[in-house]
């Protein structure tokens, strides 16, 4: 499709990967929010659920994955690797909002079952292994100023340690919680973010939300975002003083 400001002649496709999956903790929400913002707009919206026998189309325009178990987890590494078609997408300017287990993923190994390191699909220069202790709570972020969004909001549940490679920047650096376990949270590069944040993230966050979109529509009119808000504001003021 192309950027609102000449106009867009189709819908925005919003490719939801491995449902059967990676949809342990409520990611499956990212798609819902994008698709309310994104109507609220007067702009239609197409959602393609792909599951992990289907081919991954190559010309969605924002692609999400989000978080599961070690088994799964392992299982669509493995799927996306041979399958390439997320890479295609990415080459072809497709926005991604990679979660926890899609997270790591996208990076070079991960850690399995027994610790192990696992292949992942090297979209992102990350490599991932399992840490001592269980992240477990709410998170805070401030992100990177080159981003322009508030501070982020989530909860996260991961065993992962990630160490970012000269590749990518660090999405945020945390101010609650354990993130990447270095400090910062998350990373991106170019169109792609990767985040610990559950929750659902973008119903957190929806400046990021509305960031993703931009990536691919251009620029948007405003939304009134009072619910989102006053969520945003609970949840940081369960972790934040004063």
């Amino acid at each position: 499709m192309t950027g609102q400001g000449g106009g867009h002649d189709s819908a925005l496709r919003l490719v939801w990967i491995y449902p059967d999956l990676l949809s342990t903790y409520g990611d499956q929400g990212n798609v819902l929010v994008l698709e309310q913002r994104a109507r609220g707009r007067g702009i239609p919206v197409e959602i393609v659920h792909v599951r992990s026998a289907d081919p991954v189309p190559d010309q969605g325009d924002i692609y999400l994955i989000g978080g599961g178990e070690d088994r799964p987890q392992i299982l669509a590494a493995d799927r996306l690797r041979r399958d390439g078609g997320l890479h295609r997408a990415v080459a072809n300017g497709a926005a991604l909002l990679a979660v926890c287990a899609g997270y790591q993923i996208m990076g070079s190994t991960f850690g399995g079952e027994e610790g192990q390191p696992v292949a992942g699909i090297e979209l992102l220069d990350i490599a991932s292994s399992r840490g001592e202790r269980r992240a477990v709570g709410e998170l805070a972020a401030n992100v990177d100023p080159a981003l322009a969004l508030p501070i982020l909001t989530g909860f996260e549940n991961h065993m992962g340690v990630t160490h970012l490679g000269p590749g990518v920047r660090p999405l945020s650096t945390t101010v609650v919680g354990v993130g990447n376990g270095d400090g910062t949270e998350g990373c991106y590069a170019g169109k792609v973010v990767g985040t610990y944040l559950h929750g659902p993230a973008l119903a957190r966050n929806p400046a990021l939300a509305d960031l993703l979109m931009e990536w691919v529509v251009g620029s948007l009119a405003p939304l009134d975002d009072g619910w989102y808000e006053r969520l945003r504001q609970e949840r940081l003021g369960t972790v934040l003083p004063g």
